[in-house]
């Protein structure tokens, strides 16, 4: 008899075993396949929560001028955003893709003129002469240059309409991004209350602080670094869109790195202004040297604004983190790269304070 029921309890477990089993099997099945579903609207979707987190404050005072009409005030949000980022950005990408079309087509029917540089190029250090004796020799005869350094020129060529489209591409995602984000802000209690549960759920009563922190992080970050970089950017892309710079896209990302890396982008407006010098008169050109040096040092005004709430994270941290998303994810990845490092540094600094408390706290009891 205990032999039998022995026999029957392996039964009963081995059922048990199996039908875990395959019900673990399919629900994998789900959620890989969900996975794969959403995965294209993923970095769309948590750009979408990063700017919605960044400005539900604002969107929160403008319902409330509006008698709590959420919606409303979403519509708005979303409207002046489009108009204050959005078109701006659709602007500087239209003049990149126009810039290359007209110099390709110039170069194709023999008509590009490079005007000569100027003699003061060579005293810049390391690559003056270089620089000089190219420009030089571009200005005599375009055509035999592009001839001698064919490879050079179409590996150039090819970088910079992949990173011209790649603009484009990241306009149209922040303008998807930024649709959702006032959904998601329109819908903000409902939402709060489903990552509160799910907080909750995952690490107990650490996990209102966690949120507590995601929020103070996104909006730190947000505002206080790419905030600034993003204005001084769109800055940078006007001024080189009025003056009528070659790639001034390209030039404006360029500048949009450099003030996430705490850098001045007068190391890449400096250039251009001296190239502006040899190619336009001197009234713009000394306009244009003005402008490059108030952006660069428009930071110095707009980090006391933004910043004054802000939390201690390494600089380097931010920086790592946007360069390794835009290589991940393109123009997008970069904002959203800088702050999920900078919320995972963060999230670890907090959790190792936890412990050390914990750690203390034992300490006093024994």
């Amino acid at each position: 008899m205990t032999e039998l029921r022995k026999i029957d309890d392996e039964k009963i477990y081995n059922r048990r075993t199996i039908d875990i089993a395959i019900k673990l099997t399919a629900l994998a099945i789900v959620m890989v396949w969900c996975f794969q579903i959403i995965s294209p609207f993923i970095m769309i979707v948590i750009w979408a929560a990063i700017i919605a987190v960044a400005l539900y404050p604002l969107h929160s005072k403008l319902s409330g001028w509006l008698k709590g009409n959420k919606k409303f005030a979403s519509i708005i949000i979303a409207l002046l955003g489009l108009s204050i980022i959005a078109v701006p950005s659709i602007n500087i990408a239209s003049s990149t893709f126009d810039s290359a079309q007209h110099i390709y087509t110039e170069i194709e029917a023999g008509t590009l003129k490079i005007p000569k540089p100027n003699d003061s190029i060579k005293e810049w250090p390391l690559v003056g002469e270089k620089l000089f004796l190219l420009w030089y020799e571009s200005s005599q005869d375009i055509q035999k240059v592009i001839e001698q350094h064919s490879n050079q020129v179409r590996a150039l060529s090819e970088t910079f309409l992949a990173s011209a489209a790649g603009i484009g591409g990241g306009i149209l995602q922040f303008i998807a991004s930024l649709i959702i984000a006032t959904v998601f802000m329109a819908k903000s209690t409902s939402l709060h209350k489903g990552v509160s549960k799910l907080a909750h759920r995952l690490m107990n009563e650490n996990g209102e602080r966690t949120i507590n922190t995601t929020i103070a992080t996104i909006r730190s970050v947000a505002t206080g670094v790419l905030g600034v970089a993003v204005i001084q950017s769109l800055l940078a892309g006007v001024g080189l869109m009025i003056a009528d710079i070659p790639g001034a896209g390209i030039w404006a990302i360029i500048v949009l790195i450099l003030a996430i890396a705490q850098l001045p982008p007068i190391i890449i407006l400096g250039p251009i202004a001296a190239y502006y010098f040899s190619v336009a008169d001197t009234t713009p050109a000394v306009t244009f040297l003005i402008f490059s040096i108030i952006v660069s040092t428009s930071d110095a005004f707009l980090k006391p604004l933004f910043l004054g709430r802000g939390m201690n994270i390494p600089m380097l941290v931010i920086l790592l983190g946007a360069i390794g998303g835009m290589l991940m994810s393109g123009i997008v990845g970069l904002f959203v790269g800088a702050i999920a490092l900078a919320l995972g540094y963060e999230l670890m600094m907090d959790w190792l304070g936890q412990t050390a408390d914990e750690e203390s706290t034992t300490n006093i009891e024994s």
